[in-house]
């Protein structure tokens, strides 16, 4: 696979940089979960924890959420997942998801982040809902990058622990 972070101009301003960044860390997700049967994708491979890559989706779909439109827009829809009152049914209530139905939701997620983002400037300010911290849209681009770097790595530990294929 080719890297395109590593194509960007020496001189590429922030924003782009950023988001070429996290659009990266996105589609290695992708690249990571690809060609799994919703079983594979549900399955808590890794003997020591309850991860999954179905959860993580799922999760990353929640996290796009919150840091975009709650936190950068100020327009929180509600959560993804209130079937159940677990504080981590994302993670946790897989047995009827499916990858197709997951990764739909994540990328409606994404195409709204992309949105918000594109509409603001990197100094823009949101407030964070529950602390009330203001939060620029520049320290949210990075959160993000973040957040999917980490989550990447667990991504890879499952799949790996699945079929064998590893990750970037």
């Amino acid at each position: 696979m080719r890297d395109d972070r590593f194509q960007l101009p020496a001189d590429a301003d922030e924003r782009t940089v950023l988001t070429c960044f996290l659009d990266w860390h996105r589609e290695a997700l992708v690249r990571t979960c690809a060609g799994l049967s919703d079983e594979q994708f549900r399955r808590r491979a890794v003997p020591s924890s309850d991860l999954t890559l179905l959860g993580l989706v799922r999760h990353l779909a929640g996290v796009e959420r919150w840091y975009f439109q709650a936190v950068v827009a100020g327009n929180f829809p509600g959560s993804l997942y209130t079937a159940t009152d677990d504080d981590d049914e994302d993670f946790n209530d897989l047995d009827s998801a499916t990858g197709e139905s997951a990764f739909a939701i994540w990328r409606a997620e994404v195409a709204q982040s992309r949105r918000i983002a594109a509409e603001r400037p990197l100094g823009a300010l949101g407030t964070h809902p529950v602390t009330g911290q203001a939060l620029s849209l520049r320290w949210v681009l990075n959160h993000m990058i973040d957040e999917y770097a980490r989550h990447n790595g667990h991504a890879d530990l499952i799949r790996e622990a699945i079929d064998g294929q590893v990750g970037e």
